[in-house]
């Protein structure tokens, strides 16, 4: 399956909210199992470019997804990586009884994914340092 170009702006935020809401959801109730629901499907997205949440919510969509404002596909799939890498995280956390552990990491995604639903794309800004950096490295190596 080929990864599309762009995804509509109302599928990534229906994302974000899944994650911020399933933090929350964890950290009231204490069901840490809750974190699994965004974490396997961020994992889809990345390993496989099949988001079940996007996916449903595209049934969803009032209009056709590219009248929306469209969201790089390849900056939401680095975006995932690092949610994903935040959840497992805090599952783990939760799991082994290393409850610091698991607020951290969970408190880091939810802060993110605020931020993000506010307009701000945090993992946005780290991939575009990592691609200076990179673009920086490669014309040192130039010379």
């Amino acid at each position: 399956m080929s990864l599309p170009h762009a995804i509509p702006r109302p599928l990534v935020r229906l994302n974000q909210w899944t994650i911020l809401l399933s933090v929350i959801a964890t950290w009231i109730t204490g069901i840490i199992w809750i974190l699994a629901i965004p974490l396997v499907a961020n994992l889809l997205g990345v390993f496989f470019n099949y988001n079940p949440i996007i996916r449903f919510g595209r049934l969803f969509l009032k209009k056709a997804p590219s009248t929306y404002i469209p969201e790089d596909a390849q900056q939401q799939k680095f975006n995932a990586s690092i949610a994903s890498f935040c959840l497992t995280g805090g599952l783990l956390g939760y799991l082994l009884n290393w409850q610091v552990v698991g607020h951290i990491f969970t408190a880091m995604v939810a802060i993110a994914s605020s931020i993000a639903i506010a307009g701000f794309c945090i993992g946005c800004f780290l991939h575009f340092q990592l691609k200076q950096w990179q673009y920086r490295r490669s014309l040192k190596k130039s010379f």
